[in-house]
């Protein structure tokens, strides 16, 4: 990349070449009225655009990014005047739009007593999340707060200086209380079941350890809305930034990529008002879980069964393994077994929406890594596959597809593909995955046994069902004497 090249910045807004669209508004005039937990690729690529399209009739709901662990969005976007470019990408082409919602970046790591001060700035009326399902610091088979994370024990024992989000939240809140400041809307984002209870429960049950009274504060006073948010964001690579900066004629050093294709639904509850994100497309209803699950269900666990087959298959992205006709069979039988445990929307034409999805993994233009989709597997299996697998056997439905997903990962977390090299597993269990199936070996009663004996991903119910340890078992045994491609071939 050229250093010649001038940054994107608030002054170069003006010499930018006329097709690329930029904040319609005085970005000097905006003010924070959000403050958001995990501002990555993902939020800055669906909400942030959101908010974006509603600050020129109202520009009090600008955004404060909180980077709780890296410095290198903030690094990235300080420079810039926290503009960055949204590249929206299909078979037809790209369009670039510069994004200019985030006011600042607050690295929590480096500036907590700046990110406190935030929650209880007056101004700050949602605090919104995209954190990942481990940064909940709960266990993914209940729902319950994890209180022997290490997180979790420091906070309760410094609850000033606080580390988990679960802390952090319930830091500010208290602040807020003491301040005679009404409570801020938790809006969390994330592809969790149900999250707006979930958050809501993670942060009573930690209020109450810190504090009686808190804890029935936060029952009673905080509303935690429901969400579902759907947009396939790839990450960036140094080929995307080249790219990009040749179209601006500027560097920008974080841009996002993404599809053309967005939805977010929300739970119509705040406290403190709300922007009107329906006016760029959000859809508010009184009741989020049909959508949430249809979406969880269909795209999240297609997507994951996807990245983790595809992958040992030696397929680098979604678009090229749905290039192979047996996992665009594959894909398609599993969303038929997954349909009938699905309470659709009235309003939703399900045929149309799994085609769609179809077209949305074949996107070619997004190249979206199954080692990316495949991270932190042990947080996202129980809402993505094992949540239907237990709905299709109560019904007594077929779970072949969802038996050779759920095989997948622990073929792809045993840490080793089918060519003998090291996978590099990226989970906040991968050492302990590791060591069972190293115990385990290549054998795959000893390590699907094993595995399923994880309560804190599988839960107690699921593995007591012989039905579904011996559906699992039979596809790894598959996996690792046939492997992927066979495996699916053979299934579809």
């Amino acid at each position: 990349m050229s250093t010649a090249r001038r940054r994107l910045r608030n002054a170069a807004l003006a010499s930018l070449p006329k097709s690329i669209a930029r904040p319609a508004y005085d970005r000097s005039a905006v003010a924070p009225g959000i403050l958001h937990l995990g501002i990555g690729a993902f939020h800055r690529a669906h909400q942030a655009v959101y908010t974006d399209e509603i600050l020129s009739a109202d520009p009090t709901w600008g955004i404060v990014g909180a980077s709780l662990r890296s410095e290198e969005t903030r690094n990235a976007l300080r420079p810039q005047d926290y503009l960055y470019t949204l590249a929206t990408r299909s078979g037809e082409g790209e369009r670039l739009r510069v994004i200019g919602s985030v006011k600042d970046v607050i690295v929590a790591e480096k500036e907590r007593p700046g990110l406190l001060a935030a929650t209880g700035d007056p101004r700050i009326r949602i605090v919104s999340l995209t954190v990942t399902e481990k940064g909940y610091c709960h266990d993914p088979a209940t729902g319950a707060l994890n209180e022997a994370h290490p997180d979790i024990i420091h906070d309760l024992s410094a609850p000033h200086d606080p580390r988990s989000v679960p802390g952090l939240l319930v830091e500010g809140i208290a602040r807020r209380r003491a301040a005679g400041l009404p409570p801020f809307t938790v809006l969390t984002c994330d592809n969790l079941p149900a999250n707006g209870r979930l958050v809501k429960r993670l942060l009573e049950r930690f209020a109450a350890l810190r504090d009686a009274d808190l804890g029935k504060f936060v029952a009673g006073e905080v509303l935690c809305p429901a969400t579902m948010v759907d947009r396939i964001t790839p990450a960036t690579t140094d080929e995307d930034r080249e790219k990009i900066a040749d179209s601006l004629g500027v560097v920008d050093a974080w841009p996002v990529l993404t599809e053309p294709f967005s939805q977010w639904v929300v739970e119509d509850r705040f406290s403190a008002g709300r922007p009107h994100w329906d006016e760029a497309g959000a859809e508010f209803v009184s009741d989020v879980e049909p959508y949430e699950l249809m979406k969880l269900r269909l795209l999240n666990g297609a997507h994951s069964s996807l990245a983790y087959l595809g992958y040992l298959a030696g397929h680098a992205t979604v678009s090229d393994v749905m290039a192979d006709k047996d996992f665009d069979r594959f894909v398609r039988g599993l969303m038929e077994e997954v349909t009938p445990t699905l309470d659709v929307p009235p309003s939703t034409d399900l045929a149309a929406y799994k085609t769609a999805l179809i077209q949305r993994f074949k996107n070619p233009a997004l190249k979206h890594r199954t080692w990316q989709i495949a991270m932190d597997g042990s947080q996202k299996l129980p809402q993505r596959l094992l949540g239907t697998i237990g709905d299709c056997l109560r019904l007594g439905l077929p779970i072949e597809h969802l038996a050779l997903g759920v095989a997948g990962w622990m073929r792809y977390v045993a840490g080793v593909d089918e060519r003998g090299g090291a996978i590099d597993v990226r989970d906040p269990l991968a050492a302990r995955l590791g060591r069972i199936a190293e115990a385990a070996g290549p054998d795959a009663e000893r390590l699907a046994s094993a595995l399923i004996g994880v309560e804190t991903i599988f839960g107690k119910d699921l593995p007591a069902i012989s039905r579904f340890r011996e559906a699992v078992t039979r596809k790894l045994g598959s996996l690792l004497t046939k492997g992927a491609r066979r495996s699916v071939a053979e299934l579809t």
